[in-house]
């Protein structure tokens, strides 16, 4: 069960993304202490705390060499472990995780990484965002590929490094972010990629119009690295409007686009991706990247399904 969200009350003194944690001294403490200043919300764990928040914070413990069990119990050998990990990072000891604890606990980790620090995120990604990983401490690149998947659905930068900012939102559960019409043209548009609508609209609840409302962010940057990547003009179809299938992975839901057919885009697809098949229902032809999005060529556009 996740507590409330302690955020910093702290004066940020600038946005926090994937740069190492800007620090600030404060002239009211000893001249060994510095406060963190990254702003970012934390959830606060206590004696009594229990789930997927405390498998992580006991896991940090471990890489940071405390010796516990990463049973998701925040018990009295978990309080003494945070009480002795304050005490040798000059930290207030109470026995408390809050975002000052956090910001000392967290441990950067990549591809090639291993250990404790590792299983933490892991363990974040399989039971609570539901990736299908291993838990081993073993950051390869089903972890990396897991990590940049959970960042661009958070619209970071999907660089497969887990640093503050990625904690952050794992340990928060953080949800996906979702864009408005205006902002996902905006960043279509800017790309250059112009977005055409049969209706000459943009209501979602109208089937003739291509609508971007509520599209996931990480749809939309997934359309510009396929124009970046390709080399290709693209035009968007087809959006969030209501019309298509209704699963889970849908358009509605904002996890598909639909692009103009063209040669260019064309050859990109079936010469660069892993044909796997027809798709039941309408025998279009799929292919699939190295990233696991799934392509399929129906009769006047492409349907893309963006993870």
């Amino acid at each position: 069960m996740r507590s409330m969200l302690w955020i910093t009350a702290l004066a940020v003194l600038g946005a926090c993304t994937n740069s190492p944690v800007p620090v600030v001294a404060d002239n009211n403490l000893p001249p060994s202490l510095e406060l963190l200043a990254s702003g970012l919300p934390w959830v606060t764990l206590q004696n009594g705390s229990s789930g997927r928040d405390v498998v992580s914070a006991q896991y940090l413990l471990r890489a940071r060499g405390q010796n516990i069990n990463a049973d998701g119990q925040f018990g009295n050998g978990t309080k003494t472990a945070v009480q002795n990990f304050q005490s040798a990072n000059a930290l207030s000891v109470t026995g408390i995780i809050n975002a000052d604890t956090w910001e000392k606990l967290i441990v950067t980790v990549q591809n090639g990484s291993s250990g404790d620090a590792v299983k933490a995120v892991q363990d974040q990604l399989v039971n609570d965002f539901g990736y299908t990983l291993s838990i081993d401490g073993a950051f390869g690149n089903g972890t990396k590929n897991a990590v940049q998947n959970f960042q661009r659905s958070r619209d970071s930068t999907d660089d497969g490094i887990v640093v503050l900012s990625t904690w952050s939102a794992l340990i928060t559960n953080k949800a996906a972010v979702k864009l408005s019409d205006a902002t996902a043209r905006s960043r279509l548009t800017t790309a250059g990629i112009p977005v055409s609508s049969s209706g000459n609209c943009i209501n979602r609840n109208n089937s003739t119009c291509t609508a971007l409302e509520q599209i996931r962010a990480a749809s939309i940057r997934a359309a510009i690295s396929l124009k970046s990547a390709s080399g290709c003009s693209l035009t968007v179809t087809g959006g969030t409007e209501v019309g298509h299938a209704t699963t889970t992975f849908s358009h509605y839901n904002g996890y598909k686009l639909d692009f103009a057919l063209s040669t260019c885009l064309n050859n990109y697809i079936q010469n660069g991706f892993t044909y796997i098949g027809l798709r039941a229902g309408d025998s279009a032809p799929l292919y699939q990247n190295t990233r696991g999005d799934i392509y399929a060529k129906e009769g006047n556009h492409w349907d893309v399904l963006f993870y």
